[in-house]
């Protein structure tokens, strides 16, 4: 946990200085956590997947074709790939990201990631959005974005797309997983947002059919990336954990408390915490103000960022 802890520590300071409000982001990822997993019992699990999805004859061709299509209306302010002015650097520290998490997947089992935070307003929707955009910017790459926080999802807004039906009418029975799937154009990114309201998101997401859904899906995807609620405040990103093969925490440079991220990290010592994204460090002057814009208006238009 020593490389996890330096840039705990980093956190700490940038908070300490962060009186200026030039503090921007910057994704930086701490690798690994965890020791790697021996290749053959990586093979299995691969292998094993593989398996799965053809007993169930679910095709990543007829799930396109048959979901839901709907134009959406990505927000360039907070889609760093959409924005050719401030967007270049974010851009980047995105693909740094894909690469190294890509790194860890040639050592571990790494298909389904969890995106969580300490405490809500951290960037963890901001980044799984963008993560997401990055891997399919790769060709012939294919991930699957979901909307895991029922309390407050988000995932439709920075992309502009339709809230529902989502994931809450799925595990509700209401929808079916063809239905939630939304796909836009000939990308190779599907989302399936949050859905409508719920008042028992934990009982929802623990009720096998969030599972049952994954174990079909995994497969016909690169990855498959939740965003989740924080996971000090409620026991949701506890249970999702136990579906996803990594972690990946998101702490707010200038912001998150380090004893407050410190105990969020030991809430997944023991869960494959696959390293940290400090978001929002200090950055070169101009592209700060990018994303100080992010924190404020996107905050201000669309409810608290998280």
């Amino acid at each position: 946990m020593s490389r996890i802890h330096e840039a705990l520590k980093k956190a700490a300071q940038e908070r300490a200085t962060a009186a200026a409000p030039q503090a921007a982001l910057q994704s930086e990822l701490v690798l690994p956590v965890e020791p790697a997993a021996p290749e053959r019992e990586i093979r299995e699990v691969f292998a094993q997947a593989a398996s799965t999805s053809a007993s169930d004859h679910l095709r990543l061709e007829d799930l396109a074709a048959e979901s839901s299509h709907r134009r959406w209306n990505p927000d360039p302010n907070v889609n760093v790939f959409f924005n050719s002015e401030a967007g270049g650097h974010g851009a980047e520290q995105f693909r740094t990201l894909r690469s190294r998490l890509y790194q860890l997947r040639a050592t571990l089992p790494l298909r389904k990631l969890l995106v969580t935070s300490s405490i809500p307003a951290e960037g963890k929707t901001f980044v799984a959005t963008n993560l997401a955009q990055a891997i399919v910017r790769q060709p012939g790459r294919h991930a699957l974005l979901i909307d895991c926080d029922l309390r407050c999802p988000r995932i439709h807004v920075p992309l502009g797309a339709s809230l529902a039906p989502g994931l809450a009418d799925y595990l509700r029975g209401e929808a079916s997983e063809k239905a939630v799937i939304q796909k836009d154009g000939d990308g190779g990114l599907c989302v399936i947002t949050g859905g409508k309201e719920v008042k028992d998101p934990s009982e929802l997401l623990s009720n096998g059919r969030l599972k049952s859904l994954l174990e079909r899906v995994t497969p016909l995807f690169d990855w498959v990336i939740l965003d989740s609620p924080p996971c000090l405040p409620v026991a949701d990103a506890n249970i999702l954990a136990d579906f996803c093969d990594g972690v990946l925490m998101v702490v707010e440079a200038g912001s998150t408390p380090s004893e407050v991220a410190q105990r969020a990290c030991q809430e997944f010592r023991e869960r494959n915490l696959v390293g940290i994204v400090l978001n929002r460090g200090e950055q070169k002057k101009g592209y700060a103000g990018y994303y100080y814009s992010y924190g404020t208006e996107y905050g201000r238009h669309a409810g608290k960022p998280s």
